[in-house]
C-alpha cells in the first residue's frame, strides 16, 4: 500500500512539474507578445503614424526625439526580408529535399550513419561563423565574378542564409519521407514501379504536408538571422532593383540602430514596431506549421481507415 501510495505521490509530483514548465512556456510567450505591444504601438498610439504608412512607404526617417515628426515607412526592410528569404528559399530547398531523398530513399544505412551527423554539424555552427566566411571570401568572389563595385547583396545575403536553413529543411523533409509506411513503398514495388516512380509519385505526395513544415521552419529561421545577414547584405536603406542590390532586412535595422537610440524616442519606438512585426510573423509561421501537421494526421488517420475498411 506504501509503494503504490509513493508511486502515486511521484507521479503527482512530476505531472505537476511538468505542468508548470508548460504554463510557463505559454505565460512566458504571451509575456513577450504583450509587452512587444506595449512598446510598438506606440508608433501608431503616440507618434500617430498609420498602419499604412508603416508596412507600405519606403521613406524611413525617424527621429530621436520624444516628440516625433519623422516618417516610419518600412517597405524597404520588408522588401529586404522578403527578398533575401526567399532566394534562400529558391536556393536551398531543392538541394535540402534532394538530400533528404538520399538520406532516406537512395542510400539510408550511410546516410543515417554519415550524413546526417554530417547535416547536425552544419546547423550547430554560429551564424557569426557563417557571415564571418560570407564577408571574407562570397563578397569578394561575388564581386570579381560578376564585376561589380562592391558584393555586398541580396544575392551575398541569400546564399548565406540557403547554407544556415539547409541543414533544418534536411532534417524535417527527411523525417517526413522516414515517416511514410513500409506498406506504400512495397505496394508501390508490386505493382511495377521504378524507385524514382515510388519517390515522386508515393513518398513525396505521402510527406508533402512535413516536408512544407520545414520548408517553413527554414524560413522562420532566416526571417529572424540579424548577425550573418548584417555582414553581408551592404546596410543600405534603399529599395533593391536586383539580387545584387545593398539594402537591409527588419533584423539588420533593429541589430543597428536598437542601441543607439533614444529610449521612448520616435526611432526607437519604430524599432520595437519592427520586432513586433516580426514576432507576428513567426506566429504566422508557427500557426501554418500546427495547420500542416494536422492536416497530414488527417490524411493519415484517414487512409489508415480506407486501408482498414478494403
Amino acid at each position: 500500500m506504501n509503494i503504490k501510495r509513493g508511486m502515486f505521490t511521484k507521479e503527482y509530483l512530476w505531472r505537476t512539474i511538468v505542468t508548470l514548465c508548460g504554463l510557463f512556456v505559454i505565460v512566458l510567450t504571451l509575456g513577450i507578445g504583450g509587452f512587444l505591444v506595449y512598446k510598438g504601438s506606440g508608433t501608431f498610439l503616440k507618434f500617430n503614424h498609420s498602419i499604412g504608412e508603416f508596412l507600405f512607404s519606403p521613406d524611413w526617417a525617424p527621429i530621436d526625439n520624444m516628440e516625433g515628426g519623422g516618417s516610419v515607412g518600412t517597405l524597404i526592410f520588408i522588401v529586404g526580408s522578403l527578398s533575401t528569404c526567399g532566394l534562400a528559399l529558391f536556393i536551398a530547398t531543392p538541394f535540402a529535399l534532394g538530400s533528404a531523398i538520399f538520406m532516406t530513399e537512395i542510400s539510408p544505412k550511410f546516410g543515417e550513419k554519415f550524413y546526417r551527423p554530417v547535416i547536425q554539424i552544419f546547423a550547430g555552427i554560429p551564424s557569426v561563423v557563417y557571415g564571418w566566411v560570407g564577408l571574407t571570401v562570397l563578397v569578394p568572389f561575388i564581386r570579381d565574378m560578376f564585376h561589380r563595385q562592391v558584393g555586398h547583396s541580396i544575392l551575398a545575403a541569400g546564399i548565406v542564409l540557403a547554407i544556415m536553413i539547409f541543414p533544418t529543411i534536411t532534417s524535417v523533409s527527411a523525417d517526413a519521407n522516414r515517416s511514410v509506411p513500409k506498406d506504400y513503398r512495397m505496394g508501390a514495388y508490386g505493382m511495377g514501379s521504378t524507385r524514382w516512380q515510388t519517390i515522386y509519385k508515393i513518398v513525396l505526395p505521402a510527406s508533402a504536408s512535413g516536408i512544407f513544415s520545414g520548408i517553413i521552419l527554414g524560413l522562420a529561421r532566416a526571417f529572424g538571422e540579424a548577425l550573418a545577414v548584417a555582414m553581408v547584405i551592404g546596410q543600405t536603406t534603399a529599395l533593391p532593383d536586383s539580387i545584387f542590390s545593398t539594402t537591409k532586412s527588419l533584423t539588420t535595422e533593429i541589430t543597428a540602430q536598437m542601441g543607439n537610440a533614444m529610449e521612448g524616442g520616435e526611432t526607437k519606438t519604430a524599432l520595437w514596431t519592427l520586432a513586433l512585426l516580426l514576432f507576428l510573423i513567426s506566429l504566422l509561421f508557427i500557426f501554418l506549421i500546427h495547420f500542416l501537421s494536422a492536416k497530414q494526421s488527417e490524411e493519415s488517420g484517414n487512409k489508415k481507415k480506407g486501408a482498414k475498411t478494403n
